[in-house]
């Protein structure tokens, strides 16, 4: 089966330039669109400013479900830059001529790494290390010696869950995008269109839900 056609593709079929191109046109759309909501800040909000203090304050919620309101607060930029960068990663592979970083392994484990290195260090820094450590010996201390394995592998395995779950259901979407567009390329797509643009901000909310859950597992150990 042959590959999507790219705009960018005609310049080169290198795959670290289709990955590369791609990825900072994603970041440049989100710097975009944050650039446009602070563009003329007013008290009562309307048009991108409306939009994004709408999606700020979901995100805010979110964490404050997950990891109370002084921690949401703490977190929600980083939180909320994620979901917008992979929201938009992902919609971008829903044109026709553009496709997906994320459906690129590359861009999915990279953001897996940064949120790992991220949330252990913040729950070293919020809670020290010995502490921090702590907790992965479990509640019984004739369990330790078997509780420490299993959360050393329950951590590195997040970073399975977070990268291959975004590149899996990303990349098949791209497949079946394909497959949809070589049988019926005009009327029949519409109906795919719809689902998969839906499917690009479910995985992004996804993968920002389980980014809160994260952070906030590891800065609120002392409440567990």
């Amino acid at each position: 089966m042959g590959e999507l056609f790219t705009f960018f593709g005609l310049i080169s079929h290198d795959k670290t330039f289709i990955y590369v191109t791609h990825m900072l046109l994603s970041a440049g759309l989100a710097l975009m669109i944050a650039k446009m909501a602070m563009a003329n800040l007013q008290i009562v909000p309307t048009g991108a400013q409306n939009i994004m203090e709408a999606y700020i304050n979901g995100v805010l919620k979110m964490g404050t479900d997950v990891m109370g309101k002084e921690n949401a607060r703490r977190y929600v930029a980083l939180i909320a830059t994620i979901g917008l960068f992979v929201g938009i990663a992902n919609l971008v592979g829903v044109v026709p001529g553009f496709e997906a970083p994320t459906g690129f392994l590359e861009m999915p484990l990279t953001l897996a790494l940064t949120v790992f290195v991220y949330y252990n260090f913040e729950g070293i820094r919020r809670q020290g290390l010995f502490k921090y450590f702590k907790h992965f010996l479990g509640p019984v201390w004739w369990l330790y010696w078997l509780m420490f394995p299993i959360e050393i592998v329950s951590h590195f395995s997040r970073l399975v869950s977070l990268s291959f779950r975004l590149f899996g259901n990303v990349k098949g979407d791209d497949m079946f995008l394909m497959v949809i567009l070589m049988l019926a390329p005009w009327l029949l797509p519409m109906i795919p269109f719809a689902l998969l643009t839906f499917m690009a901000f479910l995985q992004a909310f996804i993968f920002m839900m389980l980014t809160t859950v994260y952070i906030g597992s590891a800065v609120a150990i002392e409440e567990h």
